[in-house]
């Protein structure tokens, strides 16, 4: 990052020093992959602080000391606001879970607290102004491409192309890169290399680049390193030159400031400067603390594989946070991410023996993100969470054994084995265990490819020709479904309660709880 991004970056941070003098704020980053839960997150977090939830391991919560909780008028006005009352709707209404984030938004939840420190009392008047801000999963994966150029992205795509659990998917795109030499011979020796026909070669290989994306993140799910983001979630940004670029192989590197590679390695430099340096900018480098969701069972169910590749791509996610420990002074041109919480979510698809196996995973998972980030003095926290929990525990005998089960409704539509399910009817399921041991679902799994890809023809030509069989498999996979959202207890005077959870209370408590004392 240049001189000039780290001048606009002290330049907003100085801007909201400033306005913490007259009204304090935390500003929280709640981030993960696709599917991982943030907005339920932000809005079960936000439902139960509003409306007295039952949060006893949140002390200043517990104890009586947050006076109200409001959401407040939004404090920047090109952002979206969040869709909470939406959120809330589908989750104890209509009993369905929202929809995924599509866009970047944020939320100001305004706290008014009783402090036990009384100069802090006097200077802000006992008042918290507190920041979500959610964002695509998607666009989170772009940060990993600041660091690298139009070369080692390319190198870095083909690479992950030639593993076991892409091969298939990348078949139509690896194919089309190989044409491509011919294609380019072609137009030289016949002198239509110009302009035009250069943008249609781009065309082309930026569709069969978007739809292995496309085809390799509904196979493989949130845990891959699929980039560019947007490619995969353009919004607005659809079928501009902007999205118009792909991975060229090595052989294709050329000075020619007309070549192709010429115009698709200016495109991916322009993709990570009016994109995501911004996003970056606007978003993450103002953020104080972390919230990292990471849907974990899925990933178990995949297998040893799969696990390892999502610890690969949270490694590389987290290089782009600036942690630290938090120093006014310091404060006032550079924000530092001085806490973060890892949180497996979903934990409610697990019965609670389960749940300190679910954390030892976790934290075996995000452990040499996590001693990064303590080495440059940040605070780390591993948890199993639901911030929504859909089930209740009970106990099925099968077999004379007594087995720790869990009941909800599942939605409809859901189905296990022959069970097809309705919507309406309860169901009660054994999930399965956990390890002992987290290491063993860790274990190495073999590859076809031993070696870095290598893009000379020859080689390209070979690995197009060859199909992979995915090896993902554990030993006794988890068994659950997607269960409805549960319909809230009431009072005795017949008011709903707050939205029930696992753990939700920790994680605020972790969160906030130093900044209400």
């Amino acid at each position: 990052m240049g001189l000039f991004e780290e001048a606009r970056i002290a330049a907003a941070n100085l801007s909201d020093f400033a306005s913490d003098l007259t009204e304090p704020s935390l500003r929280i980053g709640v981030t993960g992959l696709a599917r991982a839960g943030k907005t339920i997150f932000i809005s079960s977090s936000l439902h139960n602080m509003i409306h007295g939830g039952r949060l006893p391991r949140f002390e200043a919560h517990s104890n009586g000391r947050i006076g109200s909780a409001d959401i407040s008028p939004q404090p920047d006005s090109l952002i979206p606001r969040f869709r909470y009352e939406d959120h809330i709707a589908d989750l104890t209404q209509k009993r369905i879970w929202p929809v995924s984030t599509s866009r970047t938004s944020q939320v100001r939840l305004g706290l008014k607290y009783q402090s036990t420190k009384s100069i802090k009392q006097t200077l802000s008047g006992g008042r918290l102004a507190l920041d979500l801000v959610d964002y695509p999963g998607e666009w989170l994966l772009d940060l990993t491409l600041m660091e690298l150029d139009y070369r080692g992205w390319s190198a870095r795509s083909f690479e992950q192309a030639a593993k076991p659990n892409y091969g298939d998917h990348a078949i139509d795109w690896l194919a089309f890169a190989v044409s491509l030499t011919a294609e380019l011979e072609a137009a030289t020796q016949t002198g239509t290399n110009e302009e035009p026909a250069t943008e249609s070669l781009a065309r082309q290989a930026a569709h069969h680049f978007t739809d292995y994306l496309l085809r390799a993140k509904k196979a493989r799910g949130a845990y891959a390193l699929l980039t560019p983001g947007r490619f995969l979630m353009p919004g607005d940004l659809k079928d501009s030159p902007a999205l118009t670029f792909a991975p060229l192989p090595d052989h294709l590197y050329s000075k020619d400031r007309k070549s192709l590679w010429a115009m698709m390695e200016k495109r991916f430099e322009a993709y990570k400067t009016s994109i995501i340096l911004p996003f970056y900018r606007d978003h993450f480098a103002r953020l104080d603390r972390q919230v990292v969701l990471i849907d974990l069972l899925a990933a178990l169910n995949e297998g040893p594989e799969t696990l390892a590749e999502l610890e690969e791509t949270m490694g590389e996610i987290l290089k782009a946070f600036r942690p630290g420990k938090r120093f006014w002074l310091r404060n006032l041109v550079s924000r530092r991410i001085d806490k973060i919480l890892f949180a497996a979510t979903k934990a409610d698809h697990l019965h609670h023996t389960s749940h300190d196996r679910l954390e030892a995973i976790l934290q075996r998972l995000v452990e040499r993100a996590a001693l990064r980030a303590e080495a440059a003095g940040a605070e780390i926290s591993c948890m199993a969470i639901a911030a929504v929990r859909a089930t209740q525990e009970a106990t099925l005998q099968m077999d004379g054994e007594d087995l720790p089960s869990l009941v909800g409704i599942p939605m409809k539509g859901e189905s296990l084995g022959e069970d097809e399910f309705d919507g309406k009817t309860e169901f009660a399921l054994f999930p399965g265990d956990l390890p002992k041991d987290p290491d063993s679902v860790f274990k190495a799994v073999d590859s076809e490819f031993e070696g870095p890809w290598t893009t000379n023809e020859g080689d390209l030509t070979k690995e197009v020709e060859s199909v992979s069989e995915p090896q993902n498999s554990i030993h006794d996979p988890l068994c659950f479904v997607k269960f409805r959202p549960p319909e809230l207890d009431k009072t005795a005077e017949g008011m709903p309660l707050s939205l029930p959870h696992i753990r939700l209370d920790r994680a605020l408590d972790f969160l906030l709880g130093d900044s209400l004392t």
